[in-house]
């Protein structure tokens, strides 16, 4: 009797069908969706307490301004359906979160099988990285944040006050942990283009006065706040990521 082929009967993940990858690509997303519903429950059962912490530094920004009294001004709400969305978008960012650990290991688990052993070695410390850098940039964000909100709400002047929308200053605290933790992936890219040889290092060394020109022009557009606290908190590690590339791409001899 012929011996049958470990191949023939267990097919590669290569090798699966197009509706088969769909299919596994579904429960997947599935997974995923139930993993950040489920962190926005507990987000919104935790509305609360994250919402307090989140509103902490203006509060500490207007008090030391002595606007609203010694505790400082709360947000407000300007129409009768804003708390309630408030509550919702503070639990659905609480989701995504609390959800990202298992949002992760589902795109690992779908593309790890596809990947032959060279890649798989790389794409381990590749995706380590870019969340250690990730929620690094958004620690970066959160230190730097009272210091942008304070400069933003003196600019003005003396005679005005201030009072923001709960709306407003939630989507503007997100918009700044999000552009810094993006553009602290910024070494992982470039270690990136190295290993695939589009990149080598002597070229990083070659123009290392261009690139943090266009560093700072990067961070003075892409920070929310646009105050100059936060362009520098995000230009410098970048500049030091930068050439950290380049002991990296040393390392790798690209």
């Amino acid at each position: 009797m012929a011996a049958i082929d470990e191949d023939e009967t267990e097919p590669a993940h290569g090798r699966m069908t197009l509706m088969e990858h769909l299919t596994e690509l579904r429960r997947r997303i599935i997974v995923c969706a139930i993993a950040i519903v489920v962190g926005g429950i507990i987000g919104f059962i935790l509305y609360s307490r994250i919402l307090h912490v989140l509103s902490h530094p203006y509060a500490e920004v207007t008090r030391n301004r002595g606007i609203c009294g010694p505790g400082g001004c709360k947000l407000v709400a300007t129409d009768p359906l804003a708390p309630f969305l408030v509550r919702l978008k503070v639990s659905t960012y609480s989701g995504f979160v609390i959800a990202l650990p298992v949002v992760l290991w589902q795109l690992w688990r779908f593309i790890t099988p596809g990947l032959n052993p060279k890649e798989k070695k790389y794409a381990i410390p590749f995706i380590g990285s870019s969340i250690v850098l990730f929620l690094l940039g958004g620690f970066v964000a959160w230190l730097t944040f009272p210091k942008a909100l304070s400069f933003l709400v003196s600019i003005g002047g003396g005679d005005i006050s201030t009072f923001f929308t709960a709306d407003k200053y939630l989507t503007f605290v997100s918009l700044m942990i999000l552009a810094f933790g993006l553009s602290f992936e910024f070494p992982v890219v470039l270690v990136f283009l190295m290993l695939a040889r589009v990149l080598k290092t002597s070229t990083l060394r070659k123009y290392r006065r261009h690139a943090i020109v266009g560093i700072v022009a990067f961070a003075a557009v892409i920070t929310p706040s646009q105050d100059p606290y936060s362009l520098f908190f995000m230009a410098a590690p970048m500049v030091l990521f930068y050439e950290g590339s380049i002991v990296i791409g040393r390392i790798l001899k690209r």
